[in-house]
């Protein structure tokens, strides 16, 4: 896996993961506490749970090609706790994705 592979993995669970979180948060909770329908968080729970797993073992994947120290690691995890977190850190992945898929074209060209 080269290194626009892994930061594309990182990216595509960044934004799943995000996005499940603020469905758990904004759909199925408040359905759950102001409608009495617990079977939302049920299902929305376990999915944005092994996305999160997922994002966690992304990172880790992803790190070297990011050329993350093991701080960004800590703040790359932490972003999966407050909502929208994996989101705003997009941005800087979506460069550097591209940074790597840039070099990986010089590199292929004759």
């Amino acid at each position: 896996m080269n290194d626009h592979q892994k930061i594309r993995l990182l990216r595509v669970t960044g934004i799943t993961e995000g996005y499940s979180f603020l469905v758990l948060l904004l759909v199925a909770m408040p359905l759950k506490y102001f409608l009495g329908m617990p079977a939302m968080v049920t299902v929305v729970g376990w999915m944005h749970g092994i996305l999160f797993i997922t994002y966690l073992v992304a990172v880790v994947i992803a790190a070297d090609a990011l050329r993350y120290s093991w701080l960004q690691v800590g703040i790359a995890f932490i972003a999966a706790l407050i909502p929208v977190g994996t989101l705003l850190l997009d941005r800087g992945w979506r460069g550097r994705a591209e940074e790597c898929r840039r070099a990986a074209i010089k590199k292929a060209a004759p």
